[in-house]
């Protein structure tokens, strides 16, 4: 979906668990570059390619990939995608996130027990080879590189200018962005989006739920437009800053 000269909201669906789900990572660009904002679960490489098309980029453009945070469903096609541009993609990310993202240590929420959890969710009807096609995922996710880290405020060169915000509680070095020139925000998982309402953060995925709401304060600092939620997709309205204020005003 196009939001505005430069940024457009991606939508690509796919089916796990049994069951089908739908991201919405980012993608910014100008004259000379195009920026992506995470890479989905893996496998979606070719998925990128013609969301790229239907944006009407050409994938050569493709120069950095903003990583929000290491969650799966983040980093999931950073590995294809470096393989597929070779050396001249530059990756950014917090620098807390960096060594989870490169697989120097295990993503935080893949631990024993939310391992053999997400095992016996697995649909008595899914087959064997995908059974353990999953929890191999699981167990060995994806890695890939990060060439440079990204610092709370911190102002990125891209599509006119972007500003960087640090909003942990989903994760430590969750990244939020804010896009000036449209003033959308481009929340990853500090804020869903829930049957046309703008929600907080999904408090089943959100370990410190209460730093994750205290970090949605930071977002009163920017006038707000438009949201880009990755779970959920786009939420719009004059009451942007209100909504957002009321969420990070919830005590727990």
């Amino acid at each position: 979906m196009h939001i505005a000269k430069g940024i457009e909201m991606l939508e690509i669906s796919v089916q796990i668990m049994g069951g089908s789900d739908t991201i919405y990572p980012t993608l910014l660009w100008d004259e000379d570059i195009a920026v992506l904002v995470d890479t989905g679960y893996p496998g979606l490489l070719e998925n990128f390619k013609a969301a790229f098309k239907e944006a009407s980029v050409h994938w050569s453009k493709l120069h950095t990939v903003v990583i929000t945070h290491q969650d799966l469903d983040h980093i999931g096609s950073l590995p294809s995608l470096l393989t597929d541009c070779s050396s001249k993609l530059e990756v950014l990310a917090h620098e807390i996130e960096k060594p989870y993202i490169q697989g120097d240590k295990m993503l935080l929420k893949h631990t024993p027990e939310a391992l053999a959890a997400a095992e016996a969710m697995i649909p008595p009807h899914v087959p064997e080879d995908w059974r353990r096609a999953f929890l191999s995922v699981l167990s060995s996710p994806p890695k890939g590189r990060v060439d440079n880290t990204i610092k709370d405020g911190e102002w990125l060169p891209f599509a006119d200018g972007i500003t960087a915000i640090h909003t942990p509680g989903h994760s430590p070095g969750h990244l939020s962005l804010y896009h000036h020139e449209s003033q959308t925000l481009i929340a990853a998982d500090a804020l869903t989006v829930l049957n046309g309402e703008l929600h907080g953060p999904d408090s089943k995925a959100t370990p410190d739920m209460q730093t994750a709401l205290l970090s949605l304060s930071k977002f009163a600092d920017f006038e707000i437009k438009n949201v880009i939620c990755y779970h959920g997709g786009l939420y719009q309205g004059d009451d942007v800053n209100q909504r957002i204020a009321e969420l990070a005003s919830v005590v727990i």
